[in-house]
């Protein structure tokens, strides 16, 4: 089947700008209102991209409410990020294997969220990968020795964050623990700038921040279009879905990498074995929130087709598509097509 023309039912999704990792259609709007968009670069490491529908009267009020998301985007940014000494994520870092953190409630529920999917995937996802994790830099293109590595490892594992929801703290069971919300705090950053768009009533509108985006509604009758990029090939896009009211995060290995050696050191990185996870190329996971794809849109890599298949399928609100090694195309019981499944060519 050639799934540029695949036709599917609009499904739960994550939107993506077309530069990464997604395509979206656009269709044509009546002349008295307009789409309102801006970009910002920057903020959490990536492009910030929000786009609303809004009546000619209320473009003041689309520009006002699109501030009021970076803002919280920003908010998000200086809250959670490991690379700002200040934030709280780092504050907990530095202090947690000592004593308990007293922390936001903002912070305390993002990280029961964060256990929550650690559970669901068996381990997949992790945020305590940054133990082994903060020794990669992909810019410079250094990674960690293998004896690092094994000395480190002991403490990627999330029951070593200690919640206590009364004291509202966290703490580290032992030395060595890092935690990174790196794969999921996009997705709830995107979750909260639609909150936003909504608490203003706006009803069409996408939010996107890096592979994770959200749409609310359709264009007028029409479903907003995704693509799927080729790993390999950024301008190819492998299969397309027509999406409305739903969430997806795209995760592949081409996002922030180097190769050396003839093997692909990428930044996610199997929990398990501290090494870049490599059993998928691309994953594409569709549900109704941005966290929850984010936070799933990792297993795959860790835990090889089949099996992130069976956590994807038993689910019941997730829909996802998977590029294997090889090339293969494989989708979840809710997106499967009628023909076998298509082989995305080199």
């Amino acid at each position: 089947m050639n799934s540029s023309r695949r036709s599917t039912r609009p499904v739960r999704a994550r939107a993506a700008l077309a530069a990464l990792s997604v395509w979206i259609g656009l269709t044509a709007a009546p002349a008295q209102a307009a789409w309102v968009s801006r970009a910002v670069d920057g903020i959490m490491g990536t492009r910030i991209y929000v786009e609303l529908w809004a009546e000619e009267e209320d473009r003041a009020r689309g520009e006002q409410a699109i501030d009021a998301v970076m803002d919280e985007m920003r908010h998000i940014d200086e809250t959670m990020s490991v690379y700002k000494p200040t934030s709280e994520v780092s504050q907990v870092n530095a202090l947690a294997a000592q004593q308990p953190v007293k922390i936001s409630s903002e912070l305390f529920g993002l990280l029961s969220t964060a256990i929550e999917y650690s559970r669901i995937t068996e381990g997949a996802f992790d945020i305590t990968y940054a133990s082994v994790g903060y020794m990669y830099d992909f810019r410079a293109r250094t990674r960690p020795s293998e004896p690092q590595i094994q000395a480190a490892l002991p403490a990627i594992n999330y029951r070593h964050l200690l919640l206590d929801a009364a004291a509202s703290t966290v703490r580290f069971s032992q030395p060595g623990v890092r935690i990174d919300l790196g794969g999921i705090a996009k997705g709830y950053a995107v979750d909260r700038g639609i909150e936003i768009l909504q608490a203003r009533g706006f009803t069409h509108a996408l939010v996107n921040a890096g592979g994770d985006s959200r749409v609310i509604g359709d264009r007028f009758g029409k479903a907003w279009i995704i693509g799927i990029r080729h790993p390999d090939h950024p301008g190819q896009v492998i299969v397309r879905l027509p999406l409305t009211n739903t969430a997806f995060s795209t995760s592949g290995d081409y996002e922030r990498y180097f190769d050396e050696g003839g093997v692909r050191y990428h930044h996610i990185i199997d929990p398990h074995t501290g090494h870049s996870a490599s059993k998928v190329r691309s994953a594409t996971v569709i549900a109704p929130t941005a966290t929850r794809t984010d936070g799933l849109s990792k297993t795959a890599f860790v835990l090889g087709p089949e099996e992130a298949m069976r956590i994807y399928n038993g689910l019941g609100d997730v829909d996802a598509v998977l590029v294997t090694p090889d090339g293969r195309v494989l989708y979840s019981k809710g997106l499967e097509p009628a023909a076998p499944a298509k082989r995305a060519s080199p």
